[in-house]
C-alpha cells in the first residue's frame, strides 16, 4: 500500500501527487493546477500541510501560489527561480519533516539546473516512493533544457539506485509515446516489446501508467540502459561512453513522431 493519491492535470499530460502525512493532512507534489488539488483535499477530508515542487515549469508550479494562500502553508523547493518564491530552499542530501513523513532531497540537474527528486523511504506497511519530476518518466526521461547528457545520465543514475521496489511517480504521463519509441530503437528488446504492449492494456483499461518502480524503469527504460550492449548495438555505438549512448537517444527522442 502506498499514501499517494494521484491527480491528472485537466486538459494535460501532467500527474499532480497528494501524499497523506497524518491522519487528516498531506503535502502536495507539483500542484500545476490549484482546483484540481482542493478537491482532491475536500474528497479525502485532507489538509495540505506542504507543497513541495521539483522544478520551475509552469505546469508543475502554477497552483503554488493560490495553494499557498488558501492553506497559508509552507512552499519547499529548490533556487531562486520559482515563483513564488520557497519558503524553505532545498538542497542535495536535505532531509524534511512533513507531518509523520520523512523526506530525502535528491539533486537531479539536468531537465532544469534546479531539478530535484523526492524520496521517501520504505517503512512499516508502506512501499517507498520517489517524486521524479521531470527527470525520471514511466519508460522515459526529461529533455536537456539546461543541462547537458553526462549532468541528466548521472542524475538518473543516483534515481537507479534507489531500491528496487521503491514507487516512481513521475511529472507527465508521457509512457505510452516513451515505449513506442523504445520499440523504433531496438525492435528484438523483448522486454520493451513486453513493457508498450503492458502500457497500451493500462490504458485500454483506463487505469493510470504511473506509479512504476525502480527495479521496473531499470529493467525497461530505454535512457537507463545506455550502458547495455544490446542498446548500444542497436544504435550502431558499441564503443562510445554511456552518456554519448544517452545524448543520441535524448536527441533522437526529441525528433520523435
Amino acid at each position: 500500500m502506498t499514501d499517494v493519491i494521484v491527480i491528472k492535470g485537466p486538459g494535460t499530460t501532467n500527474f499532480i501527487y497528494l501524499h497523506r502525512c497524518g491522519p487528516d493532512q498531506a503535502f502536495v507534489v507539483d500542484p500545476g493546477h490549484a482546483p484540481a488539488v482542493l478537491e482532491a483535499l475536500q474528497a479525502h477530508h485532507l489538509a495540505l500541510k506542504a507543497i513541495l515542487v521539483t522544478h520551475h515549469h509552469w505546469d508543475h508550479v502554477g497552483g503554488a501560489a493560490d495553494l499557498q494562500q488558501k492553506a497559508r502553508c509552507e512552499l519547499v523547493g529548490a533556487g531562486s527561480t520559482l515563483i513564488p518564491a520557497p519558503n524553505r530552499t532545498v538542497a542535495d542530501g536535505d532531509v524534511l519533516d512533513i507531518g509523520e513523513v520523512t523526506i530525502q532531497v535528491i539533486a537531479t540537474p539536468g531537465h532544469t539546473q534546479n531539478s530535484v527528486c523526492y524520496h521517501v523511504p520504505e517503512r512499516p506497511g508502506a512501499h517507498g516512493v520517489v517524486y521524479t519530476g521531470d527527470t525520471l518518466f514511466v519508460g522515459g526521461c526529461g529533455r536537456l533544457l539546461e543541462g547537458d547528457a553526462l549532468t541528466l545520465w548521472q542524475s538518473l543514475q543516483r534515481l537507479a539506485a534507489l531500491p528496487h521496489e521503491t514507487l516512481v511517480y513521475c511529472g507527465h504521463d508521457y509512457a505510452l509515446e516513451n515505449y513506442e519509441f523504445a520499440v523504433t530503437v531496438a525492435p528484438s528488446h523483448r522486454r520493451l516489446r513486453e513493457r508498450l504492449a503492458e502500457i497500451q492494456k493500462t490504458i485500454e483499461y483506463g487505469r493510470l501508467t504511473v506509479p512504476s518502480t525502480i527495479g521496473q524503469e531499470k529493467a525497461a527504460n530505454i535512457f537507463l540502459q545506455a550502458d547495455h550492449p544490446q542498446i548500444r548495438a542497436a544504435l550502431g555505438l558499441p564503443e562510445v561512453r554511456p552518456e554519448e549512448v544517452f545524448a543520441e537517444l535524448r536527441s533522437r527522442k526529441d525528433s520523435f513522431g
